[in-house]
Parts: structure tokens; C-alpha cells; sequence
């Protein structure tokens, strides 16, 4: 008997083990995993052209299925679509990838920040955090940007490009949940609630890279700056210098981390919850529920000198003391190195924290025999312990249960290549636009940012 696919694995509610079938995005489907349901799934309303047969239950069961189209090809009058090219294995992409950078040439510039997947940094033209990618933005003069990050990188390149230069994000899916956490309607109503406690006078916003454009411009717009974990202490230092006290959003982490190392104490840092509400209403959106103080005493705000947001970074915020108790009984001569956007608690008990570029140095700069554990997002620690192996140097994750940055794995040798095959067609896909009016006050607090250093 003939069954259509989806009745088919409906059927089978195991892994496939027709020995050899390949599933379209190269899952070799006589391996345990994925189940069949999530085959079914993933498997668009096409047919591909396969036939596989079982038993079940004493029936013959076939599995023929219709033949997937390949990618449109470049030069076709049509759009090269996504759908025909997350259809295709990673590796078969390798190709087309090196030749459309080779065609497109000095035309296009391809950014690739740490967190990125092995199979897309490596085609990357430049590597680094988010301080270092945003340099790199602000002198190219390429006129195509392709950003393999996620969506706040691909706004502050297009913030800080020149006229007629092009970003482009290869999934617009790919975003950050810490900038998430910080939406602008509610810092709005934070510094409208500041306001009205007469703490606006000497207040100084700064937020940090992992935010949106708008809440770019709003803190460009009333004095403030931008800022990433590689120069954190020296915004810091130059928002002390023009007022008394500072706003920081959206990763609590972070700045408290900077506050502490300055010498300022926890009590002197309030934390506001953007969704708590005390004493009053609170805006979101178009209701009123009332006014808000961010789940604080007037007396704690007044008292405080660095209000942090209640945000945080969903990979960082994983890592705990423990993991670094653990692996220091395990390993008596180990470093623990993390990034700041960790929990106070862990940077606490690390031997030294740093930004990414900073984490790399530290490794760089270390004698060989030296063994690390650092608490950073999985993919960047994975490509340290390949790349210093040969130097005798061991590195592993303060937590081996995984931290991935999900986000930032969205982008796929797939969606690259067909960002890049769409250029060559003269095709711009996926192009990141800020807003002229939220452009004009990003780009003041970004050019604040690299004037500190």
C-alpha cells in the first residue's frame, strides 16, 4: 500500500530506520533521532521523490514521497526564496557561500560576532564582540553589511553606516530576549515616574548594546550614552562626571558588576522592575495602572546611585556559584574566567571576568599548560579549546549542561547563502531601516560610546 507522508510518519511514531534515507536538512534518518514527528514537522507541503518501505504490525508500509525542487539558482528573473534553501543541508552550502563572497568582492563586508554557529563564522570577514563588529560598521566602506548577530547589532551598523550603505540580517528572527526586556514605552514611563520624584535632574541613561535603536535615542536624546561590556567602567565614569547618578539598561548584571568594581556599594544600586506596581498606576502601552517606582521605596531610588533595569542575558544568567565551586573541586589549579553580564555571585568567586574580546586575550596571554573554565556562551568556549589545544592549553565550560545563545544560532549556513545568492541577483533581502527620526539620537549616543573607548 501507498501512504501519503504525513499519514505515513503519523503512523510510525518512532525514529525512521530505513537504512540510508536522508531527510531534506540532512538528518540521516536511520539514526534515533529526530522522531518521526518531528520529520513530519519539519517537512513542507512539497514532496521529495524517496521510496522506503517497513513493517508495521505485519503491513508493508511505503513511504514515496515526491521529489523536493532544488534552490532557485541565481540568475533566474524569480527571487531566490528561503523556503528551497532550509530545505538543504548545512555542508551543501559551503560552495555557494565562498563563491557569491568571491562575486560580490569588495562590495559587501561580512561581520560575524563570537556566539556565531563554526559554519557561519568561518566565511565571516571580521570576528569580534559587539563593541569591535560596531567599529568595524562605522569604517567600512562597503556598501553591503551582512551581520551574522542578532537584530540590535544589525540596527546600530545601520545607525552608524554612511549614505547608500545596506545592512542586512540574514533571519530576522535572530534577536536578543535581553533586549527584550527592556521595551521603550516603559523606560518612558520610568523617567516620567523619576521625574515626578524630582531624580531626573542629575540622571544620566545609559544602556548597553543589547537594546533596541529607540531605547538608543532615548538615552542620546536626554544626555546619555551607549555602552558594551569592553568599555562599561569607562561610560560609567564618563556619566559620574555629568551628573550624580546613572540609569542602566537593560542587563542588571552588568551593571552592577561595574558599579561594584568602581567602589560603590550593593545598597547604593536600587534595582526597578518595570513591571512592578507600587503605590500607584503604572503605563503599559495605552492603559494606566497607575504611578509607578519600579517596585522601590522613594527612599531607596533617592539613596541610590546606580538604578539598575530589571534585565538580564538568558545564557549568562544561567551560570551559578555552584558551577564554580564544582569545578574547582574537580580541578584544584583551574582559572574561572566569566563575563559580566554573569550573576554578581559568580563574578564574585571568578578569577577574573572580561568581555568576550577580553575573555580571548586573557587565554591568549596565559602560559601553555594553563586550563580554564569560562562562563561565556558555549560556541565561542568550544572555538577557544580547538584553536589553543596545540598550545598545551585546556578550556571547558563553567557549565556543562550547554549554554547556547538560541537567538544567534538562528542564522544557518542556509539563510547566509541565500542572503548572499539574493545580492548577486542585485536582490537586498532582509535590510535593517532605523527610523530617520530614531537614527538622528542613536547615532549621538553611539558616537558618545566610541568617543569614551
Amino acid at each position: 500500500m501507498q501512504l501519503d507522508v504525513f499519514e505515513a510518519l503519523r503512523l510510525r511514531a518512532h525514529p525512521i530506520e530505513q537504512e540510508g534515507l536522508q531527510h531534506p536538512r540532512g538528518w540521516p534518518l536511520n539514526q534515533g533521532a529526530p522522531t518521526a514527528a518531528a520529520i513530519a514537522f519539519n517537512i513542507s507541503v512539497r514532496r521529495f521523490s524517496i521510496g522506503a518501505s517497513w513493517t508495521e504490525g505485519g503491513i508493508e508500509m511505503n513511504l514515496v514521497i515526491d521529489e523536493l525542487p532544488a534552490a532557485v539558482p541565481a540568475g533566474s528573473g524569480d527571487a531566490c526564496t528561503l523556503d528551497d534553501y532550509l530545505t538543504l543541508p548545512d555542508h551543501s552550502m559551503d560552495d555557494r557561500i565562498a563563491k557569491a563572497r568571491a562575486k560580490l568582492g569588495a562590495t559587501t563586508i561580512l561581520l560575524g560576532h563570537h556566539y556565531q554557529r563554526d559554519e557561519v563564522i568561518r566565511f565571516a570577514d571580521f570576528t569580534g564582540d559587539s563593541y569591535k563588529l560596531s567599529k568595524i560598521a562605522a569604517e567600512t566602506d562597503a556598501k553591503y553589511i551582512v551581520f551574522c548577530g542578532v537584530h540590535f547589532m544589525a540596527e546600530s551598523a545601520d545607525v552608524l553606516g554612511h549614505e547608500g550603505q545596506q545592512v542586512i540580517l540574514p533571519d530576522l528572527h535572530a534577536g536578543c530576549s535581553m533586549a527584550d526586556m527592556a521595551e521603550i514605552s516603559q523606560v518612558e514611563a520610568c523617567w516620567e515616574a523619576l521625574e515626578r520624584l524630582g531624580l531626573t535632574e542629575s540622571l544620566i541613561p545609559l544602556t548597553y548594546m543589547n537594546s533596541t535603536a529607540a531605547i538608543k535615542a532615548f538615552c542620546g536624546e536626554r544626555g546619555g550614552l551607549v555602552c558594551t561590556s569592553s568599555n562599561a567602567r569607562a561610560a560609567f565614569e564618563w556619566a559620574f562626571a555629568r551628573g550624580k547618578r546613572i540609569l542602566f539598561l537593560p542587563d542588571q548584571h552588568l551593571g552592577r558588576n561595574t558599579g561594584f568594581a568602581m567602589g560603590i556599594p550593593l545598597a547604593e544600586m536600587a534595582v526597578w522592575d518595570p513591571w512592578a506596581a507600587q503605590g500607584g498606576t503604572i503605563q503599559i502601552g495605552q492603559i494606566q495602572i497607575g504611578p509607578s517606582t519600579g517596585g522601590q521605596t522613594r527612599a531607596a531610588l533617592e539613596a541610590s546611585r546606580i538604578l539598575l533595569w530589571k534585565g538580564h542575558c538568558a545564557v549568562h544568567q544561567r551560570f551559578l556559584p555552584s558551577h564554580v565551586d564544582q569545578v574547582r573541586a574537580k580541578y584544584p589549579n583551574i582559572q574561572v574566567i566569566v563575563h559580566p553580564e554573569c550573576r554578581w555571585e559568580v563574578c564574585q568567586k571568578a578569577d577574573a571576568l572580561g568581555s568576550t574580546e577580553r575573555l580571548i586575550k586573557i587565554v591568549e596571554d596565559a602560559p601553555a599548560g594553563s586550563m580554564f573554565a569560562i562562563g561565556t556562551e558555549i560556541h565561542l568556549v568550544n572555538r577557544l579549546a580547538r584553536r589553543f589545544a596545540a598550545e598545551g592549553k585546556r578550556i571547558i565550560t563553567l557549565d556543562d549542561t550547554g549554554c547556547l545563545c538560541t537567538t544567534m544560532y538562528r542564522i544557518s549556513p542556509q539563510h547566509l547563502a541565500w542572503a548572499l545568492e539574493n545580492l548577486i541577483e542585485g536582490r537586498v533581502v532582509n535590510r535593517i531601516q532605523v527610523r530617520p527620526s530614531v537614527k538622528h539620537w542613536a547615532r549621538v549616543a553611539l558616537d558618545r560610546m566610541l568617543e569614551v573607548g
